[in-house]
């Protein structure tokens, strides 16, 4: 449980990690120095699997000093898409660019965290490691002197218990009440992320009953991978403490909206956005235009991707205001790929927003597809299609296909079945993520389709 600390105490830990959001690293002696004058007790080392699902180990104060300079040791073989058994001996090095102080106590201890990029015993990458995966597209980025900025908006409902989803607000979108729970409860989690160096953008009700959304001020695809998974933990754990759960599942209630994860997204050069252009009817550069033509080519190839889930593709169906057709355009929010309007004087705010990902995605990776689908549509010099900026669900079958507008994955098999054909992502992700990715997700299928669901027995078993 969380404990309130003195202000002098939490001031100063907010300033520490406000310092950290803007350095490019800390040395090992200031991370040393800052535990110490910090009272820190332990120290969170995090990495994730293939799924994003978050993982880790905490290190005493006293053992910190050796895995700064050497890394931590640990057995690989029961993390999901990591080692067999005979291979299990990993390494966990730390990123000090990523170190954070808690800035309340955790189980009546001080404690800071630190991502790490996971590594082989004879200090080369480990393939399976998502983290890494992002980091080079990263570096492929940084070497043609380019930063891609990412700003996410994560969805999520609030629930009475991890049980059942039963919701604990009937609010809409944009409803605004000071005295409801989920209202609070979300404030508290926007503030926790401030006061962790995660600038919060704005926070609302989203459409659906007890349904959130909290987004981030962009930031450097890998920094914003970081930041989205403390979101994600910072969201459940604050929640779990009022007694409510948290929950980031794409379709949790039938007949409501599901979560979306909006991916806002832009290229920089310096201080340039390579994005804007002055001439253009959208003012979009032509290599903005092409990195959207990536998108829209290969989306179909990466969808597996970020949206994982069976249940992800539940939330991809007409009616939900979710995207289900490939197409582009300003105001059409029924676009898979959405340009905001351009704001005179706000030529570094010119972006594209990707609407298909959803919040239970692998972000590391997620960010790295994305972002490489924009980059190969720059490198191949595609041409991007017209815009669409009708109502595409109005639309009838015979119209979208006179328009060329076709549809996205509509299950988790036919995901699997276009990723697996993808030479673009067995580049991106590596052999090793790519191939086991593909068995994991056909175990799911299998297990999904096995299924006797309620729906069957409702509808079939009374007269068959």
């Amino acid at each position: 449980m969380r404990s309130i600390e003195t202000c002098a105490d939490i001031a100063r830990t907010e300033s520490i990690n406000k310092e950290a959001a803007v350095a490019i690293s800390y040395t090992n002696e200031e991370i040393l120095r800052l535990i110490d004058e910090n009272d820190v007790t332990y120290i969170r080392l995090w990495f994730t699997d293939i799924l994003g699902q978050l993982k880790g180990m905490s290190i005493t104060k006293s053992e910190i000093g050796q895995v700064l300079e050497e890394g931590q040791g640990f057995d690989g073989s029961s993390i999901e898409g990591f080692v067999r058994i005979q291979e299990s001996d990993l390494m966990a090095i730390p990123d000090l660019s990523t170190f954070r102080i808690f800035p309340w106590a955790v189980g009546g201890e001080k404690v800071a965290l630190l991502f790490c990029d996971i590594q082989t015993p004879d200090g080369e990458p480990y393939g399976g490691d998502p983290r890494q995966v992002l980091k080079r597209v990263s570096g492929k980025l940084a070497a043609k002197g380019l930063v891609c900025n990412l700003g996410p908006e994560l969805e999520y409902f609030y629930f009475e218990n991890p049980t059942n989803p039963q919701i604990i607000d009937k609010g809409g979108y944009f409803d605004y009440a000071t005295v409801d729970k989920s209202t609070k409860l979300r404030k508290k989690t926007a503030n926790a992320l401030e006061a962790l160096g995660i600038k919060v953008e704005c926070t609302h009700h989203e459409v659906a009953h007890s349904q959130q959304e909290i987004d981030l001020k962009y930031q450097p695809a890998l920094k914003m991978a970081d930041y989205a998974m403390i979101y994600r933990l910072v969201a459940k754990e604050l929640a779990m403490e009022e007694g409510v759960y948290a929950s980031f599942m794409p379709k949790p209630i039938f007949g409501q909206n599901g979560s979306g994860m909006h991916v806002h997204q832009s290229l920089f050069s310096g201080d340039n956005n390579i994005f804007f252009s002055r001439d253009d009817s959208y003012h979009l550069s032509e290599t903005a235009r092409s990195y959207i033509a990536g998108v829209l080519k290969y989306v179909p190839e990466f969808l597996l991707v970020t949206n994982q889930w069976v249940n992800s593709y539940k939330r991809l169906i007409d009616g939900y205001e979710a995207p289900v057709y490939i197409s582009w355009g300003r105001r059409n929010r029924s676009s898979l790929v959405r340009v905001p309007m351009y704001r005179v004087g706000k030529e570094k705010a010119t972006r594209i927003e990707l609407r298909c990902p959803d919040p239970a995605c692998n972000p590391y990776l997620a960010f790295a597809v994305m972002v490489s689908a924009g980059m190969a549509g720059i490198q191949e010099g595609l041409e991007l299609s017209p815009s669409v900026e009708e109502n595409i669900f109005d639309m009838s079958g015979k119209e979208r296909k006179e328009r060329g507008i076709k549809s996205l994955p509509n299950s988790l098999e036919n995901a699997i079945r276009e990723f697996e054909k993808s030479k673009l992502m067995r580049e991106v992700l590596g052999n090793h993520i790519f191939e086991t990715l593909i068995a994991n997700k056909w175990v799911e299928w299998d297990k999904y389709r096995m299924q006797v669901t309620d729906y069957e027995i409702k509808e079939y078993f009374p007269w068959l």
